[in-house]
């Protein structure tokens, strides 16, 4: 039942993404950015309602009174697509730093773009990170919350990688606040696989980082130190 249950919620998956995308653009011509990401967050609560009738995989969200009030960067630990999907739905109105390339997709770019996202090219490096901190100071002006996963791409289960620095650079610059967020998707969701497990993904929102005066390699340690703990006691 679980692989008939996989099989039916990736099919249903790339069809919601698609037409959902064709009426969002058309929807995007008419409405300003506040009420797109209102489209946006529906799209994510469909999916993971989806998600909990074909393959009874559910979530709960712990530490919400950690989030602060106003815009602030989150960094997320990226070990599957749910993170992706949940994003929306979890925190308010936000941007999401992604690789260019998806903005190429047909259509679904399209509805990439309507959404302000911040695109780069990861083989850039520096320049990567100039592109992050500019465009992020312009979507952060605008009241937006960043989104960013600083492992760059999705890790295996267990796993990580030097944390990129953009998203605390951005914090440090415009004396934003670092909200780090933990969660077991890459239990139930694996990095390169469709077949998903039952169960409950936990999400835990970390206390806000304080950057003010700190340096940036200090405070990504901090961040990098408390997310992987943290998933790590989620997957114990």
């Amino acid at each position: 039942m679980q692989f008939i249950g996989s099989l039916v919620f990736t099919f249903f998956l790339f069809a919601w993404t698609f037409f959902y995308a064709i009426f969002f653009v058309i929807a995007c011509s008419f409405l300003p950015f506040r009420k797109r990401f209102i489209l946006a967050r529906v799209w994510g609560l469909v999916l993971l309602w989806a998600l909990r009738v074909t393959c009874r995989l559910d979530y709960r969200i712990e530490g919400r009174e950690n989030m602060p009030s106003g815009n602030h960067i989150a960094l997320w630990k990226h070990s599957s697509s749910w993170e992706t999907i949940a994003m929306a739905v979890v925190f308010p109105r936000q941007v999401w730093v992604l690789k260019r390339e998806l903005t190429w997709i047909p259509v679904v770019g399209w509805g990439i773009r309507q959404l302000h996202a911040i695109a780069i090219d990861r083989k850039s490096g520096h320049s990567a990170v100039g592109q992050v901190v500019e465009q992020g100071k312009q979507r952060l002006d605008e009241g937006d919350w960043i989104m960013i996963f600083p492992e760059g791409t999705r890790m295996p289960l267990g796993q990580t990688r030097k944390y990129g620095v953009s998203g605390t650079l951005l914090a440090v610059e415009q004396n934003k606040l670092i909200v780090p967020v933990a969660h077991n998707a890459g239990s139930y969701w694996p990095r390169r696989g469709w077949l998903k497990k039952p169960g409950t993904v936990r999400v835990v929102i970390g206390p806000p980082i304080e950057p003010r005066g700190r340096d940036v390699r200090e405070i990504n340690k901090e961040v990098q130190d408390w997310i992987e703990s943290t998933v790590s006691s989620l997957a114990g």
